[in-house]
């Protein structure tokens, strides 16, 4: 956009704002969206927790979704709170309504997601909330949650009910996999993992498409569909049509400025990853920051951070608007954090960097038919928040003996900085596509002209495989991503750069926590974030950060599973508390019955090998009135229904537990696709329950045992837990899932 039209958008803006448009600011009390507000500045102005007493932050509440999975999945959801009810979201298509005070259900609804699909990212981070001003208070689907799932479909749910709104789309469902230029190969090539952006009376949508497996992969459309119909209103594809190219996705969390009629797109690169030979160019919309009128879709400006990716360097985190006040003024601006840990500070109308950029030389890469950027943008040296460089001399170990094999497998790699491009020989990718912010992304306090980012630095060896070799090294490599790159002249094989104990090659902290001063461009502090135990201090983190007015910065993600509570001001640490699971997302903060609260999805990642579950844990002060965790046993006996769930396998099963005595016996109504081929039994100790299921598959013409332990949750309303399954069935060693069953209302 040229200057003269530039300026006539701007001082048009106002004016043409949909009245739709015109949102109110969240109540202190609520976290309304995603990062709180429209703009994601993750900042509650909330001060009843203080860095005087947050040493005595104790458990109020947990509440268990019903959707624990023992070896795959991602609960990564940031819970909302709005209208005095949070919601919560779960990788299978589950929404649950809570009292955000006590932690008790008032509604659930289950969209069903498949466990079939070979998820790329089996992930759901959240749903998104609108208030329709048009209608009555008493009016159905008022309020409304929108739900995107990770098998591509759009869901809104009345907030009251969890009843579908079905006057959107077709009975409360937009299909998102149907009308794209290049069709997904399989279901689950094409999904959304992050929750959508409500603007102007629009919910506006990305999706996550697999990495690395064609070139003409499903495109990274963004689409606009009408909050109460579903109407699709506009779309925009990053990649031009004449390229074969797809992706260039907006996977992560999209901001808005309804006062500006703007939504904010973090894109990912093209497809695929590591070879470019097919998309040559800048790519101008991949791996960038676009600003979209939120009303028409129509291209504001944008910002690209990496030309013509060939890193994996997709912009992971959702864009923070804040107020960057210099020299007197109130400049509205938007902060860009990048996996490279490059981080941009723009101007948000204009997309015009607010601190210098360079564009700097960069390595060619050696690869035929590759044409690599020959510069690369780099923000000031005060907002490059990762190590920018890895040599053999910074080899890490933990005895002399594997500090050698980090040495000699550095010296043997290509690498001449953050963008050394992937060769044949095998390139060092650092700070890695899981470095820099990530998905976590950045907090800003404005207030105090502080942001808050936490960082990972994980080097990662990429190695480009000539298609007539990707066989070979499959076989020689099992246990490795190896990926085929359909339509380029090569495959890639992606690993972390370890010893042979497993154990990262570059040095420790492999994760920190930093605080930016934004007005002088410069780093506060900068802390080890968690640790490896037993290793080093500094874990791989993906969640994000918060903060509030107390003073405090919240912080999760790390894999020693621990929710933690920092000093704002020195980065010191002032609290922390050990999880059931890994929580790899976004706390929040609100108040409920006059209390303010902190809150933590845990529910393990798989790839990060931290401990799985399915839990919601509520934090506050001790005080009279607080509520207690529900942990004594509660009578079992009762009809249930639920499932069980191994593999991919959903099995109905619906049960009555009665009393016998001083015993429990259990009779089973309905069990999906097998048969009861013996008696139930039923073991009790406090308040756990074991269940021995013999049974036949009439299909198969097998048997076996169901074996499932697990405990009472949420007052007594659910027994959960994990199962084995041994017999003739699975052809092998027993095979293990979980279980999940309601007691019916």
């Amino acid at each position: 956009m040229n200057a003269l039209r530039l300026s006539l958008w701007l001082a048009a803006t106002a004016a043409s704002i949909p009245q739709a448009a015109a949102q109110t600011a969240p109540s202190a009390d609520e976290w309304s969206a995603y990062g709180r507000d429209a703009g994601g500045s993750r900042y509650s102005p909330l001060a009843q927790i203080t860095r005087g007493n947050v040493a005595g932050l104790r458990l109020a509440w947990v509440y268990r979704t019903g959707d624990y999975l023992r070896d795959r999945g991602r609960f990564e959801a940031t819970p909302l709170v709005v209208d005095g009810t949070l919601y919560v979201s779960t990788p299978v298509g589950r929404v649950i309504a809570l009292d955000p005070a006590r932690g008790t259900e008032r509604w659930r609804y289950d969209a069903r997601v498949s466990l079939e699909g070979d998820y790329g990212d089996f992930a759901n981070r959240g749903v998104s909330t609108w208030l329709d001003p048009a209608a009555r208070p008493d009016t159905p689907c008022r309020r409304r949650v929108f739900l995107a799932t990770v098998d591509a479909r759009l869901i809104a749910l009345d907030g009251g009910t969890g009843r579908p709104c079905t006057d959107f789309g077709a009975g409360g469902t937009v299909d998102l996999a149907s009308g794209l230029r290049h069709a997904p190969d399989y279901p689950w090539e094409y999904g959304v993992t992050s929750p959508p952006a409500v603007v102007g009376g629009l919910v506006v949508v990305g999706s996550a498409v697999s990495d690395n497996q064609r070139v003409d992969a499903p495109e990274g459309v963004v689409r606009a569909f009408d909050a109460r119909t579903g109407e699709e209103r506009w779309s925009w594809d990053p990649i031009r049509r004449a390229l074969k190219a797809g992706a260039a996705n907006a996977w992560s969390i999209l901001s808005a400025d309804p006062a500006r009629n703007l939504v904010f797109i973090p894109t990912g690169s093209a497809s695929p990853d590591f070879y470019g030979g097919e998309r040559r160019g800048d790519n101008r919309y991949a791996n960038s920051v676009v600003a979209l009128e939120a009303s028409t879709g129509r291209v504001v400006w944008s910002f690209q951070v990496v030309h013509h990716d060939l890193w994996d360097y997709d912009v992971p985190a959702q864009p923070v608007l804040f107020t960057l006040r210099r020299a007197g003024r109130a400049i509205p601006a938007v902060a860009v954090a990048t996996k490279m840990g490059h981080l941009y500070v723009l101007d948000r109308r204009t997309g015009a960097p607010l601190t210098p950029v360079e564009e700097r030389a960069v390595p060619a890469s050696d690869v035929p038919g590759e044409e690599a950027s020959p510069t690369q943008p780099f923000p000031p040296a005060g907002f490059r928040l990762a190590p920018q460089s890895l040599s053999p001399a910074d080899a890490f170990g933990v005895t002399a003996a594997t500090r050698e094999q980090c040495r000699n497998r550095i010296a043997a790699l290509r690498y001449e900085g953050v963008f050394t491009p992937p060769s044949l020989r095998g390139t060092i990718i650092f700070p890695g596509n899981i470095g820099g912010m990530n998905w976590s992304g950045v907090a800003v306090d404005e207030r105090r002209g502080v942001l808050i980012a936490p960082t990972n630095r994980l080097a990662m060896v990429v190695t480009l495989i000539p298609r007539d070799s990707l066989g070979a090294a499959r076989h020689a490599h099992p246990h490795t991503e190896i990926s085929s790159q359909r339509g380029t002249p090569y495959g890639m094989m992606r690993d972390v750069l370890v010893d042979s104990a497993g154990v990262p090659c570059n040095p420790p902290p492999w994760g920190a926590l930093t605080a930016v001063d934004l007005n002088s461009a410069r780093v506060k502090w900068e802390v080890p974030l968690g640790a490896v135990p037993g290793v080093a201090p500094g874990s791989i983190n993906l969640g994000g950060a918060i903060v509030t007015a107390g003073g405090l910065v919240f912080i999760a993600g790390t894999y020693d599973q621990h929710l933690r509570a920092f000093d704002e001001e020195s980065g010191r640490e002032l609290w922390s508390t050990s999880l059931p699971a890994g929580a790899q997302a976004l706390p929040i903060s609100y108040r409920a019955a006059g209390r303010q609260y902190v809150v933590i999805s845990a529910g393990g990642h798989d790839r990060l090998r931290t401990a799985m579950g399915d839990y919601v844990l509520a934090f506050t002060l001790p005080g009279a009135g607080v509520p207690l965790p529900d942990t004594a046993a509660a009578p079992v006996e009762g009809a249930y229904a639920g499932e069980i769930r191994v593999g991919g396998a959903r099995i109905g099963l619906d049960l009555t537990i009665q009393a016998v005595g001083d015993s429990v016996t259990a009779a089973i109504a309905r069990i999906d696709s097998l048969r009861v081929a013996g008696p139930v039994t039923v073991r009790r100790a406090g308040r756990s329950i074991t269940l021995r299921v013999p049974f036949d598959y009439p299909a198969k013409h097998c048997a076996g045992i169901i074996t499932a332990t697990g405990d009472q949750w949420n007052g007594a309303r659910l027994l959960e837990g994990d199962v084995e399954v041994t017999g003739s069935c699975g052809g092998g060693p027993p095979e293990h899932g979980t279980f999940a069953l309601w007691r019916a209302r």
